[in-house]
């Protein structure tokens, strides 16, 4: 355990939905023009980003500002070019001043995930630190740091992200059971089958849960108990997917394999 699905936050969507941005205001949008091309530009960012990248670099040397830059680094990102992505990011965000915390929370957010397609966790867990210097109740960010301890193997302070990320959303099963992961890492097995039982008072039928019950238990050597645990996993998880082959390795005996470097 110990992978998610990346997502990318919509700054444009966090532009319309956010008052003080929308009052022509916005350092990405100031215009309405600005806006429609900025909008136009992202679309094509995540469609065709190899077409999208020279469009906003000419945008950007037109005088585009924050908005073409902004472009220019998510059409970088889907093009596979992470790590310049994230210092693109990095940049705006730094370039942006005192003014917008929430604005740049997203961009370091953004910045985050860039580092960790990079497969450079160090890196996403300072972009990510300093987001939450200026989002502390962001879940999502506690999760993201947590998980890019987690790449490193910072198991208590991968636990520590995911406490403070339960103490906002407690109930929020994918907590749980990133918790229960690392915790199960960090060789309290008996932690990791607190954190996956509760999960499953939440989310009774939750395959992901009952992989971390069983192998918590494989670790604690109660073979029986975690074997029923690996079957259920395997009625619930689709045929071939991550979840069921880890449980058929489980019923094997095989030893867990190591987490992956993770994205949200």
């Amino acid at each position: 355990m110990f992978s998610s699905v990346l997502f990318w936050r919509g700054l444009f969507l966090v532009m319309l939905a956010t008052p003080a941005l929308a009052q022509n205001v916005d350092p990405f949008a100031p215009t309405p023009n600005h806006a429609r091309r900025y909008s136009e530009c992202m679309q094509l960012a995540r469609r065709e980003p190899l077409k999208a990248l020279p469009m906003a670099e000419k945008w950007k040397a037109e005088g585009g500002g924050l908005g073409a830059r902004h472009c220019v680094a998510i059409a970088m990102y889907e093009a596979g070019k992470y790590v310049p992505a994230a210092t693109q990011l990095e940049a705006i965000e730094r370039d942006m001043g005192s003014e917008r915390p929430g604005l740049r929370a997203e961009l370091l957010a953004q910045a985050g995930q860039a580092w960790m397609e990079a497969n450079q966790a160090e890196n996403a867990a300072s972009a990510q630190s300093r987001a939450l210097d200026l989002k502390p109740q962001d879940v999502d960010l506690w999760i993201d740091r947590g998980l890019s301890y987690a790449a490193i193997q910072a198991w208590p302070r991968a636990i520590s992200d995911f406490g403070r990320a339960l103490e906002i959303e407690p109930y929020k099963v994918e907590i749980l059971v990133l918790r229960a992961a690392a915790w199960r890492h960090a060789a309290n097995a008996d932690k990791a089958l607190a954190d996956a039982d509760r999960a499953l008072t939440i989310a009774p039928d939750n395959a992901d849960a009952f992989l971390e019950r069983g192998l918590a238990l494989l670790a604690r050597g109660d073979r029986g108990s975690a074997t029923t645990a690996f079957n259920k996993v395997l009625k619930l998880a689709p045929a071939g997917s991550d979840a069921a082959k880890r449980a058929e390795a489980g019923l094997r005996g095989e030893p867990p394999s190591p987490p992956a470097a993770s994205k949200r």
